[in-house]
Parts: structure tokens; C-alpha cells; sequence
């Protein structure tokens, strides 16, 4: 076939065959600038590699544990709202395609099918994400939700009080589906002439009174571990351990919140350095190549998520098109694993890498 992708780069130009322009604005944009969507790519490039040679790699293993579920890789899918806007099936194949990986998914609080549907198409491990509304009672419920259908984790996000300021869907006049898990709950029909209707929902629904006090409370209505998604600074991260969630995922909601914040692999260090291997580190955004994923673990996270090439994979191959996107990052990864010297994840250490950082360092010796 003439135009099956070799890499998750060709998949975006696919998915934007496919798409509205409206939709594939939805998923590719960000916002107002956009420097931090573009950023989030182009740091990983500043990033060099540091091989060594002459080791046994005629073995690669990349299964790691990530809560203590296994995995066939540190690679996860991150939750995506809206997986229908891509695909008629939405996240019911995106979840078949993490199972049949055997990789870890993350279900979107604005998935387009509900929790239910998604726990029922396939028996996998998922964690659920959650953002804070300001109907507690309706994020209360999503929780029992997810916890009754089994899955393992909640992944608060903690970066949106507010929408940010994403301009092509303000200018597409964006409009939301109806949400299946709100039903009879909330409406997503907002009539806002002046722009996005997602822009107008989110300030009616989103809780910007949220904070670290109301951590107790969510905490009162799950068991489930709780990871905070949205932290890029050493000030947020000691916070969390202090408030004593069980990880943190290291994310600028893929540049889709505020501008001008660091990319997430400039922030890494940083989260990493101020853990000090107490709780996991989950890494988000800008993941196109097995070699970021290897640069992530080398600056210390514990296993990555992958958002944007999963939903252009959904777009233009269905369920497919998302087993490609993450075998690709696989096979790249185990490749860069084998040509670094690194027979498993533990072999991957801060001397495989080389950053702007280091450069700086080296230049005042």
C-alpha cells in the first residue's frame, strides 16, 4: 500500500486527509501562540544520545510495571477527549487496540462513549481521568463509575480551571457532541455566537475554585490511587507528595492550556530531581519517535503517554491505524534500546543522554 505510514508523523497527515478541518484543528491545536504545542516536539531534538557499544542486545525487554500492573512497554495511551470526532466507534476501538498492545490506557473524562461501553469492549487494564466540576457530586459519580467497572486509577487533572485559549477552535466556532456520560446530568449545548461552544461549557461546568484542600475529598470517595496530571514545577511536585497522592504525570495538557509554558521533556528533570524515586513519574506530550520515549526514561520518568498519534492513527486507519501507532513507538523504541546498549528499561540511565543543560555545564568547565 502506497500510503501506509512508516512513522506517527505520516498518520497526522492521513488524519488530515480524513477529517473536518474543524475536527482535526480540535485535536492538532493548541493554544494562543502556540510555541509550547511546537516546543513540545522540537525540545526532544535538542536532546542528544549517548550509545555505548559492544553490549548483548540480542535480547530487548521492555515490559515494565506501572502501579503494579504489567505492561509490554512504558508506553501508554493518554486520554484524548472525544475519540468520536475520529472515528465512529471512538474509544470502544481505542481501547481494543491498547488491549490487544498490551499497553495501558487512559479514558478521557470527555470520552465520547461511555465508561461502561469502553470497560465492557474488552478486559484490559485502564486508568480514568478526571477533571474537578463544579457539581462535585457529578465528578463524584464519575469516579464510582469508574471504579465499579474496574478501573485502576484516577488521573486528575489539575492544569484547567479554566480553558485555555485554543484560537482555530474559536474561529471554527467548535462545537462539542452531546456526552454520553452526562446524560441526564449536564448538557453540552451551549449557544455561544462569539466562538467555540467547548469554551462556554467549560467555564458553565469547570470548578476554578479547586485546590490542594479538595484533594482529601476525592480522596473520600475512591480507594483508587490518585495521580496528579498537569505538574511542571519542583514547587507543585513537593505539594503532591505532601498531600500524598500516588504519582504525578508531568504534562502541559498538550500545550492546549497555558502558552509559553516549558516543553514537558525541559520540565522532566526538574519533577524528577525533586522526587527523588518516592512516587512514579508519568511523562506527557510531544512523544512522535521511540527515541523520545528513550529520552524520557533516561531524564527519569517511569513510562510515557502518548496522546495526538494515537487519535490521527483512530482517524485515518480506525482501530488499525491506533495498533500501528503504538507498535511503531515500540519497535522504534526497542530498536534505540539495542543500538544504546540497553538490553531492559533499568539499562537506560541520565548518562544515555546528553542536554542543553549539560552543554551549558560543560561549556563553563
Amino acid at each position: 500500500m502506497g500510503d501506509e505510514p512508516v512513522n506517527v508523523k505520516e498518520y497526522q497527515e492521513l488524519a488530515k486527509q480524513a477529517l473536518p478541518k474543524m475536527y482535526y484543528d480540535f485535536f492538532a491545536g493548541g493554544s494562543e501562540d502556540q510555541h509550547t504545542l511546537k516546543e513540545n516536539v522540537e525540545a526532544f531534538k535538542r536532546i542528544t544520545l549517548r550509545p555505548r557499544i559492544l553490549v548483548d542486545v540480542s535480547k530487548i525487554d521492555m515490559s515494565t510495571t506501572i502501579l503494579g500492573y504489567k505492561t509490554s512497554a512504558p508506553i501508554m495511551i493518554a486520554p484524548t477527549s472525544m475519540h468520536k470526532l475520529a472515528h465512529p466507534q471512538g474509544e470502544i476501538l481505542t481501547a481494543k487496540a491498547a488491549a490487544a498492545c498490551n499497553v495501558i490506557m487512559g479514558l478521557s473524562f470527555s470520552s465520547t462513549c461511555t465508561i461502561e461501553e469502553v470497560a465492557s469492549s474488552c478486559n484490559a487494564v485502564r486508568f480514568f481521568q478526571l477533571y474537578m466540576y463544579k457539581r462535585r457530586e457529578i465528578s463524584a459519580l464519575m469516579v464510582k463509575r469508574a471504579e465499579i467497572n474496574g478501573f485502576k486509577a484516577i488521573l486528575l487533572t489539575v492544569d484547567s480551571p479554566k480553558l485555555g485559549r485554543r484560537e482555530a477552535d474559536i474561529k471554527n466556532k467548535m462545537i462539542a457532541p452531546q456526552l454520553k456520560n452526562f446524560e441526564g446530568l449536564v448538557s453540552t449545548e451551549v449557544h455561544d455566537s462569539e466562538g467555540s461552544n467547548l469554551e462556554a461549557y467549560a467555564s458553565r461546568t469547570l470548578d476554578p475554585s479547586f485546590s490542594w484542600k479538595d484533594i482529601a475529598w476525592l480522596k473520600s470517595v475512591t480507594k483508587l490511587p490518585i495521580l496528579i496530571k498537569g505538574v511542571l514545577t519542583r514547587e507543585d511536585v513537593i505539594k503532591a507528595m505532601e498531600i500524598g497522592v500516588e504519582g504525578v504525570i508531568v504534562s502541559n495538557h498538550g500545550a492546549r492550556q497555558l502558552d509559553y509554558v516549558p516543553a514537558t521533556i525541559d520540565a522532566l528533570e526538574e519533577v524528577v530531581l525533586t522526587v527523588q524515586g518516592r512516587i512514579p513519574v508519568l511523562f506527557d506530550g510531544g512523544i512522535r519517535r521511540g527515541t523520545d520515549v528513550f529520552k524520557a526514561l533516561a531524564l527519569g520518568a517511569q513510562a510515557v503517554m502518548v496522546g495526538r498519534p494515537i487519535v490521527f492513527g483512530l482517524a485515518a486507519k480506525g482501530e488499525y491505524g491506533v495498533k500501528r501507532a503504538i507498535e511503531m513507538l515500540k519497535d522504534e523504541l526497542e530498536l534505540t534500546m539495542a543500538l544504546s546498549g540497553c538490553p531492559t528499561l533499568s539499562d537506560i540511565t541520565r548518562n544515555h543522554v546528553r542536554t542543553q543543560i549539560d552543554d551549558h555545564r560543560h561549556s563553563r568547565l
